[in-house]
């Protein structure tokens, strides 16, 4: 699990049958306190989240597919949550 950014979108005409009305979004990693660690990863939406957003991801299968609801679903990492805001003890 990690903290992310969503920076951009990815549209395609052709895709798997588990990707039909499935947002599929580029999210940039972040440290708790919101720095980038100049590393993205694609990640398919199920919160509605949007560009700017900060997001929760989940990057496994398993966790993927309870998400989802999809027998072995060819998908790995998943939005899960859209975060407020972040508090962390120093």
């Amino acid at each position: 699990m990690f903290i992310g950014r969503v920076i951009g979108e990815v549209v395609s005409t052709v895709h798997h049958d588990a990707m039909n009305g499935r947002k599929l979004l580029i999210v940039e990693r972040l440290d708790p306190d919101g720095t980038s660690l100049d590393e993205t990863i694609l990640a398919v939406d199920s919160v509605q989240a949007g560009r700017g957003d900060t997001v929760l991801v989940v990057d496994e299968g398993g966790s993927a597919a309870l998400v989802t609801g999809l027998d072995n679903p060819p998908i790995r990492t998943v939005i899960v949550g859209v975060i407020d805001s972040i508090d962390v003890e120093e």
